[in-house]
């Protein structure tokens, strides 16, 4: 079983940046390729981005495409998301997971959660 543990989010201003952290614990972190989502109030879970086990392939929704980040560090069991340029329309709950392959964007090829970290940008 895998642990998640998602941290960084908070208040910023529109513009402004922000830096994600996932940290995994339990099986072997670098086994799985790792996805970011995030959920606006009364929204679906949405993808934002994802990476192959050894980080040197992304991908990314296309409203963040540019100004999103997405990086690991199998050493230390970890995963980042370095959000610049935030938008009004950013401000979600933001979640990591593993999955099979990194070509997943359904929050059902997923296959653990962790408790998410908020971000809200303010306009």
């Amino acid at each position: 079983q895998v642990q998640l543990v998602e941290t960084g989010g908070g208040l910023v201003q529109a513009g402004g940046s922000l830096r994600l952290s996932c940290t995994a614990s339990g099986r072997a972190f670098s086994s799985n390729p790792m996805g970011w989502f995030r959920q606006a109030p009364g929204k679906e879970r949405e993808f934002v981005a994802a990476i192959s086990r050894a980080g040197d392939s992304t991908r990314y929704v296309d409203s963040v495409k540019g100004r999103f980040t997405i990086s690991r560090d199998n050493a230390k069991n970890m995963m980042y998301l370095q959000m610049n340029s935030l938008k009004p329309e950013d401000t979600a709950v933001y979640y990591c997971a593993p999955t099979g392959s990194y070509y997943n964007t359904s929050p059902r090829d997923y296959d653990f959660w962790g408790q998410g970290t908020h971000v809200t940008v303010s306009s």
